[in-house]
């Protein structure tokens, strides 16, 4: 991943470092975290459990409809059982790229 983000291109779209939060309130792609390493990655809550690939398929439609792309573009590629997941999303790259870098900035205060 490109440092400070959790996001980079890939052949037919771009890949995603996600950290799930299974069990939430609500559903949220929330925003760019790090770790105690400093490895970037993108906070996404869900209601789903972790059980049956639930948690993985609330995660994939949540930062679908974030991104604005099919649910059927994004899916889980890494860490199907861990909270710490990668997410490939099918697509223009550059586009992709383009709108995770608007979607992904700080709101101004």
């Amino acid at each position: 991943m490109t440092a400070g983000v959790p996001w980079r291109a890939r052949d037919g779209g771009v890949e995603i470092a996600v950290r799930l939060t299974p069990r939430s309130s609500r559903d949220a792609v929330e925003a760019v975290r790090f770790d105690a390493s400093g490895r970037p990655s993108l906070a996404v809550r869900v209601r789903a459990v972790p059980e049956d690939g639930a948690a993985n398929r609330a995660a994939c439609a949540a930062v679908a409809g974030w991104l604005g792309v099919p649910k059927s573009a994004v899916r889980v590629t890494a860490g199907a059982t861990r909270r710490d997941k990668t997410l490939v999303v099918a697509g223009d790259a550059a586009d992709l790229l383009a709108a995770l870098e608007w979607l992904a900035r700080p709101a101004a205060g």
